[in-house]
């Protein structure tokens, strides 16, 4: 099965990096695949799921949590600040925190609600402008802001240019996190997470390696 592939090519990784076993947590990006192959991987025993969209999570993961235990869900993708109530209820950790606004919203929340899921903190490691995340120039600023508004930042996350080489983007990001005193870090996807893990990565965000060829372009 795909997903025993995945975890056989991840562990390999982290003996070659000399990481511990286990150190890297496997998100199965599960955006836009079908319930059934989301059912599929659940079946397998995996736990831990990456979700693009607050509206989709919604739609999906309360029946997949009463049907599985154990089950832990991840934004991965942008967050709306008029949704992040709702994503403090679907989710065990936000890897997209790139704004004041936002940050200031989770702030607010946290304190009305007693509790905050795991942050990290989107790099715009490769400053491009139409991609979210904070400029690595702005960074330090930012984590600090963040920190000092007793943010749970357990990291940084990016997403490299498509046309870049990846390990320079993980090699920055990796800096930036040391610097700053952050331990985690949230980056490769199917194409590159061995490249990631030789870096440093502590999650990993894999999709179309586990569950196939996404059905929509969405």
């Amino acid at each position: 099965m795909p997903l025993a592939d995945i975890q056989t090519r991840i562990a390999k990784a982290e003996a070659a990096a000399n990481r511990a076993p286990g150190s890297v947590n496997l998100i199965a990006v599960s955006k836009v695949q079908p319930d059934e192959r989301v059912r599929a991987v659940l079946s397998e025993g995996h736990r831990l799921f990456g979700e693009n969209r607050v509206q989709e999570a919604a739609g999906k993961w309360p029946a997949f949590r009463d049907a599985f235990e154990g089950v832990k869900v991840h934004l991965i993708g942008p967050l709306q600040t008029n949704k992040t109530r709702q994503a403090f209820e679907l989710f065990e950790a936000i890897h997209s925190v790139d704004r004041p606004k936002l940050a200031k919203t989770i702030a607010r929340i946290a304190q009305e609600e007693g509790r905050c899921p795991d942050l990290f903190i989107q790099i715009n490691t490769g400053e491009e402008p139409q991609k979210a995340g904070v400029l690595p120039t702005d960074a330090d600023a930012f984590i600090k802001d963040c920190l000092a508004m007793d943010l749970p930042v357990q990291g940084l996350m990016c997403i490299p240019p498509v046309d870049e080489e990846p390990s320079l983007h993980f090699a920055l990001l990796a800096r930036i996190a040391a610097r700053n005193g952050l331990t985690g870090l949230s980056m490769g996807m199917s194409d590159d997470f061995e490249t990631a893990i030789a870096l440093g990565a502590t999650h990993i965000r894999v999709g179309s390696a586990i569950f196939g060829e996404r059905v929509t372009g969405a």
